[in-house]
């Protein structure tokens, strides 16, 4: 690879990849549907890298358990699903002021660190993980929340571009990454498969001569 990357040392190459922002796998497995009204029981976050080739690649993983806001909703149904029992004095749960405070410190300091921005939220079905991110930073009246609003990037959607399917599992599957379904919906499992999908379609599709590190970074340097 060309080495004009190493002579703007002001750039981490990735600050060039995404118009600034810096991609950060995150799930957040929960008590229901509702943002506003639903517990918060597990949060995971990925931070990604690029490598000195231009390829995506996985960086840092941090997980917490949540203790449930005073008068979370929790669906018994969703319970179930999550295999989570909330009230496990073994889950060590954190309240979420602890949890999203440490968390945003973490994120921003990447942020910090590549030379970007501000964050943009990877997910699985990702609109869903902002909303409850969003929710509990508004609970917690955090003022400097690292993610964008509103932008994010939906693994599900580029699965099912990339391999015809849209559940994380079976998209795995597909791209050769193992998935065992006995330890999904464990936020970090989750949150380290997604955010290797998500580097796998992005590298991808440089393979395929889609967005090259050297054609950014001239454009941005004569622009």
């Amino acid at each position: 690879m060309d080495n004009s990357y190493k002579d703007n040392p002001s750039k981490h190459p990735l600050a060039l990849r995404f118009r600034g922002f810096l991609p950060v796998v995150v799930d957040i497995e929960t008590g229901g549907f509702n943002s506003r009204t639903d517990g918060i029981l597990e949060i995971a976050a990925t931070t990604l890298t690029m490598d000195d080739e231009g390829n995506l690649r996985v960086d840092e993983t941090i997980d917490f358990h949540v203790e449930p806001f005073p008068g979370a909703n929790l669906e018994p149904a969703a319970l179930e699903f999550t295999g989570i029992d909330p009230h496990c004095s073994e889950r060590c749960a954190q309240p979420e002021m602890i949890v999203f405070d440490e968390l945003f410190k973490f994120v921003r300091g990447k942020v910090k660190q590549h030379n970007c921005t501000r964050a943009v939220l990877v997910g699985h079905n990702a609109h869903f993980d902002l909303g409850f991110l969003l929710a509990a930073s508004e609970r917690c009246n955090i003022k400097r929340n690292p993610f964008h609003p509103f932008s994010v990037f939906d693994t599900a959607t580029l699965s099912g571009l990339a391999f015809g399917h849209t559940v994380l599992a079976r998209a795995c599957q597909l791209a050769g990454i193992d998935f065992n379904n006995a330890e999904a919906h464990s936020a970090a499992y989750d949150t380290e498969k997604t955010a290797k999908l998500f580097c796998l379609i992005v590298n991808r599709w440089r393979e395929l001569g889609g967005w090259q590190p050297l054609d950014v970074f001239m454009d941005d340097e004569i622009g």
